[in-house]
């Protein structure tokens, strides 16, 4: 075969630009898919952090609410609701938080909290009050209960004595914030493992003025 019939045939759109097509189709899906398959996990995996990120949110607001409606438990002294036991008020601030976070439909992995704080809002600093935090951790189940219903977390330190709260004329501001580990879902959290970036700390709090 001479050198122009060999040329001719690889110029044949029948005979030599198939094959030619076909295995540069082959390479290129195969630069594309992994590309396109990262970015597809990214996306489900963002979705998954938005998603545990808001149940975070809704559980410190429910705390704080819980905060700021028992104030120091004497709200209800003269008339209704009556007075809470002030010496309950945090177990109850970390019983509303908890049942947000275990509640049907949550995301959130509980044992992956790793401490849930109660303390006091300092305008001035725009942040906890020194002195003013008390902090909780993971316990074993039993170690307090509030309807009957026991606590997954117990108080490690502080000494914001919830009889002590102001909600007077200068009322105090209450805070509820926690710290969370998540864990990524997909398959890319597996593809992070290797080098320990499948996590991601994750912070949320809420502030209320006490209820008068």
């Amino acid at each position: 075969m001479s050198r122009l019939q060999r040329a001719q045939r690889l110029a044949s759109p029948e005979r030599g630009q198939r094959p030619v097509e076909r295995g540069q189709s082959l390479v290129e899906f195969a630069l594309i898919v992994p590309v396109f398959m990262l970015l597809l996990l990214g996306l489900l995996e963002f979705g998954f952090i938005f998603q545990n990120h808001q149940g975070l949110e809704y559980a410190t607001r429910e705390g704080a609410r819980t905060a700021a409606a028992l104030a120091n438990g004497q709200n209800g002294q003269n008339g209704s609701p009556t007075g809470t036991a002030c010496t309950t008020i945090d177990d109850q601030v970390i019983a509303a938080v908890q049942r947000v976070l275990t509640g049907k439909g949550s995301p959130v992995t509980v044992a992956n909290v790793t401490q849930i704080r109660i303390y006091k809002y300092d305008d001035t600093t725009q942040g906890p009050a020194a002195g003013f935090i008390n902090v909780w951790t993971p316990a074993a189940s039993g170690t307090h209960s509030v309807d009957g219903v026991a606590l997954k977390f117990k108080q490690t330190s502080g000494s914001w004595d919830p009889c002590t709260r102001d909600n007077g004329s200068t009322p105090d501001v209450v805070g509820v914030d926690l710290s969370y580990t998540y864990t990524m879902n997909t398959a890319l959290g597996a593809l992070l493992k290797w080098s320990g970036a499948n996590t991601l700390a994750m912070t949320d709090g809420t502030v209320m003025v006490l209820n008068p």
